[in-house]
């Protein structure tokens, strides 16, 4: 099975990023995409809610979701999480299955001083999706790597816009009340 590994905060999860999963697995770009949800992302930092909130709020997000999948599987990683880490054990723990990696074109600028990001990219074809204003330059992939930029749907929010009480109509009403009964982001 051609799995997609979408690793991030979701700090709180959005429209954005489920749809990102559903248009990949619904153009047959992957059988599915995981959610891994990070205790920590070594590029940002420690003002996240708590993981097992965060987990839950993409669980919420994302039920009935045909091919998406919210994955814990960092959870009992070192910490900080690291995307070579996490690919390589998924790579043992399941070898039946093909494991690429999900990133936006923000990430992919920054991708050169990611952890073994050279390992990465001679190992796992990478899936790249746009965002305003990060143009996509692969002449910096090395020859021989997989990297490819999909067509997604582009949404302009952040996790940022939901903490900060904007784009409400923008988050899964479920994690929306998650939010507000959990008392976070100071809602």
């Amino acid at each position: 099975m051609r799995i997609a590994i979408y690793g991030g905060t979701f700090n709180p999860i959005h429209i954005g990023h489920t749809s990102l999963a559903q248009s990949l697995v619904e153009q047959q770009i992957v059988d599915e995409v995981w959610l891994m949800v990070s205790p920590q992302n070594p590029h940002k930092g420690l003002n996240a809610a708590p993981y097992e909130d965060r987990l839950s709020m993409a669980q919420l997000a994302t039920q009935g979701m045909e091919g998406i999948r919210v994955s814990d599987f960092e959870r009992n990683l070192p910490i900080p999480s690291y995307t070579f880490t996490t690919l390589t054990l998924l790579s043992e723990q399941y070898p039946q299955h093909q494991f690429c990696l999900v990133i936006g074109a923000d990430n992919w600028t920054n991708f050169p001083r990611w952890y073994h990001a050279t390992d990465i990219l001679s190992t796992y074809p990478i899936l790249i999706y746009q965002r305003p204003n990060y143009p996509i330059d692969l002449s910096t992939a090395p020859k021989g790597s997989s990297v490819t930029i999909v067509e997604t749907p582009l949404y302009d929010i952040s996790s940022t816009d939901i903490r900060q009480h904007k784009k409400l109509k923008k988050i899964n009403p479920d994690v929306l009340k998650y939010i507000k009964v959990h008392h976070l982001y100071n809602f």
